[in-house]
């Protein structure tokens, strides 16, 4: 399958209660940065990647879908295919793998790729969405990753101190978003984590067991989470630059 044929479907989760905000703002990826909402920086770079044909926002209430969906601005639909993309919101649901089930369940049966991603990282580029795309198509999983720099240590608690151990960071990676599937890959395999009520904390922990091989699309951007309010201000810095 070549990427001109491929019909890409990005999840946009725009979930999740943000009560690590501490009540700073009441909504973090509507809250504006730079006057614009956070969800639009990405939603933007997906446009701007030329790639993706269909999206889903997984929102966690109608007032957040209502505001999304009054904000959206007129989108155009890829080169290669006629008419403006597809765009559905539904609502997700207490735990974001219930919300990413939700997406996955709305996506359209002929769908050959699915991204799943968290508006809450706004600084994602449309090279490194495509670059997700074309390696989803030729291999079935890719993901944005980071390689981890930090010095990273295993602890085991001694009284009020800690007995440690170095863990080799060789081979230590952050798992960023997106992260890409061939759509029935994912479907099937999310499907057994919410039938085996198995917790996990990222899509690719769907697909462990299977012992697939993943592509790893290494950042060399900044794609932070905004997550805290601390990280407000640092978000603003990165999207002024």
């Amino acid at each position: 399958m070549r990427e001109q044929e491929a019909n890409a479907t990005a999840i946009l989760l725009a979930g999740g209660s943000g009560s690590r905000m501490r009540g700073v703002v009441s909504d973090k990826v509507l809250h504006p940065i730079n006057g614009k909402p956070v969800w639009k920086y990405s939603f933007d770079a997906f446009v701007e990647s030329g790639c993706i044909q269909n999206y889903i926002f997984v929102c966690r209430d109608e007032v957040q879908h209502a505001d999304i969906q009054a904000n959206l601005p007129p989108t155009k639909g890829r080169e290669d295919r006629p008419g403006p993309p597809s765009i559905a919101f539904i609502l997700g649901g207490k735990e974001r793998q219930d919300s990413v089930w939700a997406g996955l369940q709305s996506t359209s049966q002929d769908t050959d790729i699915v991204l799943i991603h968290d508006l809450a990282r706004p600084l994602i580029a449309p090279e490194t969405i495509k670059a997700a795309v074309a390696a989803t198509i030729k291999n079935g999983i890719a993901c944005v990753v980071r390689k981890t720099t930090d010095t990273i240590k295993r602890s085991k608690a001694q009284g009020d101190a800690h007995i440690l151990e170095t863990i080799d960071r060789s081979n230590l990676w952050s798992m960023e978003t997106p992260q890409c599937f061939r759509y029935s890959l994912i479907k099937d395999a999310y499907q057994q984590v919410i039938e085996s009520e198995t917790t996990i904390t990222d899509d690719l922990s769907a697909v462990e067991s299977d012992r697939l091989p993943v592509v790893f699309i290494e950042n060399d951007r900044p794609n932070h989470k905004l997550t805290t309010e601390h990280d407000l201000a640092y978000m603003e810095f990165l999207l002024k630059s």
